[in-house]
């Protein structure tokens, strides 16, 4: 395997967890690999961006399909997230998914779509284009640093 191609998967890796969840912390490594010149920022954005989505696609498959279970604690989500992300649901509808990528509140927002049963469609194309959004901007600072 060669070096970019590992870098990638770790990206992957890291963007797919961090979108779920489990503790990541992809936009450090989305900016350390692009210091590093690992791979092609326009590679380092895909996979981040499509990486991060499927964690996503987790999330809303999660609220989908074990809805019934959010009171157990093994549940993706506390109840008071689920709380406050059904909240930002109610108040602006899809467009709230537009902050599927903001710390704390976006990962119970796409568990919570799950949960409201948001057709999967219109769910994929918001949560992409706000984490590819939030990726790219990353990248752009990256490059400023």
């Amino acid at each position: 395997m060669t070096a970019e191609l590992a870098a990638l998967w770790a990206l992957a890796v890291s963007a797919f967890t961090s979108a779920t969840l489990l503790p990541g912390t992809s936009e450090a490594v989305l900016a350390g690999l692009h210091a590093a010149r690992a791979a092609e920022p326009l590679s380092l954005l895909l996979v981040a961006s499509l990486a991060n989505t499927a964690g996503s696609a987790v999330n809303w498959v999660l609220g989908r399909l074990v809805a019934r279970f959010r009171d157990r604690r093994w549940f993706p989500a506390s109840p008071d997230q689920i709380a406050r992300a059904e909240g930002w649901y109610a108040r602006y509808g899809l467009w709230s998914l537009f902050l599927s990528w903001v710390p704390i509140i976006g990962d119970p927002l796409t568990v919570v779509a799950g949960i409201l049963r948001v057709p999967f469609p219109v769910f994929l194309v918001i949560v992409a284009i706000a984490k590819t959004g939030r990726y790219a901007f990353v990248l752009g600072l990256a490059s400023l640093l």
